[in-house]
């Protein structure tokens, strides 16, 4: 579909991270790839009858393993920018670890430029912190932002050197860039496969203790109180970073937060069966971490979900558990998820858009997150009811490790456009 004339009709239109939230049921116009009006009975060259579907901008993604370029046989831009798009995401920050690791300028401007070339949807990429993710010494932070990074993270590696984690916060700082950690104290965590507990003693897996993760965010919060740079911790997954994130917030520390849906939605017990699409880093934890980080979110102490799409091919998972390589996939199973919370009541729905829309937005300085005239349109149409049962042959992503599979959830995007082209048209409306 061309970014022409386009009236959606009669849903819910709705922002809630917008200045003035916006909540109303009524009409968006698109033309030329930008929102021009909202309203009730518009008219366009064209008219999508979207009522009892919610209108919301396109969701942001600030964590994602896209696998180009050197581990294309378990995802490549193509492929995780469809399953993006079907998962109603618009735009997407993906993360260094490639081969070559994204520690250079010419990494940074080959991924910029494939995904320009074969991309549903836009792909914002983040450097890595230190060269070769060796945390030795850092990367070349400056000419990378030239390239088109929109932060810096040595994801699945904390930085463990303090000194230099002060030094990469001085210099992403003079970018306006953030730093993302990966938060895990190596030498606490030992290299546990889960979370250490009562499942990790009954089934014999190795565990790593939570305090693997506090220790370092509260190491890190002295160091950012120390530069005020911005700092973004990846993944929470416990009660205790849930408590030091909002008292550095309450201090005004410029720190800023994400929660997976699988760490919401799965405790560690789900690893009580060696289902080795249940290891994640940092891994699963308990029902009470998971009634915090939901707290956390609801309460705005965690800025916004992200998904940490992980695809791992057989080779990587079809192993013991302790061998299996951490990560699941995310993109096309978050949606329903987290629209369960919101079903149950134990999450408010303005908070769960506004966390996959405008706080994303926010936290990185990105364009989008919002329905504001003028903007590009950058939009997702849900079914907050549809039920949609997780099937490998439906997935878009190359990979298919999700603990979900076979699982029926309720709400999912059925339309999801960028620039108002369509990239994502769940039952074929607009052809």
């Amino acid at each position: 579909m061309d970014p022409g004339d386009l009236v959606l009709r009669g849903g819910r239109v709705f922002d809630p991270a917008a200045a003035r939230p916006v909540d109303q049921a009524g009409d968006v116009r698109i033309a030329h790839g930008r929102i021009v009006e909202i309203g009730r009975g518009l008219v366009g060259g064209r008219i999508l009858d979207v009522r009892d579907l919610w209108v919301v901008p396109g969701l942001i993604d600030l964590h994602v393993h896209l696998r180009e370029p050197g581990h294309e046989y378990k995802e490549d831009i193509e492929s995780g920018t469809r399953a993006a798009a079907a998962g109603g995401f618009t735009a997407i920050c993906c993360m260094p670890n490639t081969r070559p690791v994204n520690h250079q300028r010419t990494v940074t401007e080959l991924i910029v430029r494939r995904a320009r070339e074969v991309g549903a949807v836009r792909v914002r990429p983040i450097g890595a912190i230190t060269a070769g993710l060796e945390g030795k010494a850092l990367a070349d932070i400056g000419d990378m932002k030239e390239g088109g990074i929109v932060a810096v993270s040595d994801d699945g590696r904390p930085v463990m050197n303090a000194g230099l984690m002060r030094r990469a916060l001085e210099y992403a700082r003079t970018f306006d860039l953030p730093v993302v950690q990966h938060a895990e104290d190596l030498d606490l965590a030992e290299g546990g496969a889960m979370n250490e507990g009562a499942v990790a003693t009954r089934i014999g897996i190795k565990g790593q203790p939570a305090c693997a993760e506090s220790a370092m965010v509260a190491r890190d919060l002295e160091i950012v109180e120390w530069t005020g740079a911005r700092y973004h911790v990846a993944h929470v997954s416990t009660a205790r970073t849930v408590a030091l994130v909002r008292e550095a917030k309450r201090r005004g520390l410029p720190v800023t937060c994400e929660v997976t849906p699988h760490h919401l939605a799965l405790s560690d017990e789900a690893c009580a069966h060696y289902d080795t699409r249940t290891k994640v880093m940092p891994p699963l934890r308990t029902a009470a971490d998971q009634e915090a980080l939901l707290e956390g979110l609801g309460d705005g102490t965690i800025d916004c979900i992200a998904t940490d799409h992980a695809p791992h091919s057989p080779v990587e998972k079809d192993v013991e558990f302790e061998c299996a390589a951490p990560g699941m996939l995310g993109l096309e199973t978050a949606l329903p998820i987290i629209l369960d919370f919101v079903r149950m009541g134990s999450l408010d729905e303005r908070r769960a858009i506004a966390a996959l829309t405008g706080a994303p937005a926010r936290a990185f300085g990105l364009s989008g997150g919002g329905l504001a005239v003028g903007a590009v349109a950058d939009v997702c149409v849900i079914d907050p009811e549809r039920p949609v049962t997780i099937s490998a042959d439906e997935l878009s992503s190359k990979s298919k490790n999700t603990p979900f599979l076979g699982q029926t959830l309720a709400g999912r995007a059925v339309l999801t456009l960028v620039e108002g082209r369509c990239v994502y048209d769940l039952d074929g409306r607009t052809r």
